[in-house]
């Protein structure tokens, strides 16, 4: 493990349940091994919407790692919509459960899309081992707090708390719903 992986809070992956939602079978297959690599144990693996929420359904799930990109895209089902499902449907089991998104799409506008949905982290493809590590940790042992903002529930979209602030409060706080 590099210099700058070792600096991070240690994780203990062999105890979290993740699912890779990557319809490209190498993409999918190189973010396991990178998993593995960090000790997980507990991989489930879909390549498309339906079959990512019947492993979600299951309730077994703790972190999920999707492409935006999915195969039934033609569908109107991309991995924005499984985030969708996860934070807003009532048959979601962990609606406040860790999700990395992982896309080719950099631009801004995919990362404030992807934001703005309830995506924990953003990680841009081709990606390093070590980014990936890193958006990983944060999601995991740095948790942002969750909120409800009109039709918005996720992690607090705010990086940085401003002092500065004089306006309302409008987050309701996640014990609230």
């Amino acid at each position: 493990m590099s210099e700058s992986m070792a600096d991070h809070e240690r994780i203990d992956f062999s105890k979290i349940n993740f699912l890779i939602v990557e319809p490209n079978r190498v993409m999918g297959q190189m973010v396991r091994d990178v998993l593995m690599m960090l000790d997980a144990q507990y991989l489930d693996r879909a390549r498309d919407y339906d079959s990512a929420l019947t492993v979600l359904r299951l309730g077994r799930t703790d972190v999920m790692i999707t492409e935006w990109a999915l195969r039934d895209e033609k569908l109107g089902r991309t991995g924005m919509d499984i985030v969708h499902w996860i934070r807003n449907d009532p048959a979601s089991p962990n609606r406040m459960m860790p999700v990395v998104m992982m896309t080719a799409n950099s631009e801004e506008e995919y990362v404030c899309r992807a934001r703005d949905c309830g995506v924990s982290e953003f990680v841009a493809k081709p990606y390093t081992v070590n980014a990936f590590y890193t958006r990983l940790v944060s999601a995991i042992a740095r948790p942002r707090q969750f909120v409800r903002v009109d039709e918005y529930f996720g992690p607090d979209r705010r990086r940085r708390r401003s002092d500065e602030y004089a306006g309302p409060e409008r987050r309701l706080p996640a014990d609230s719903y």
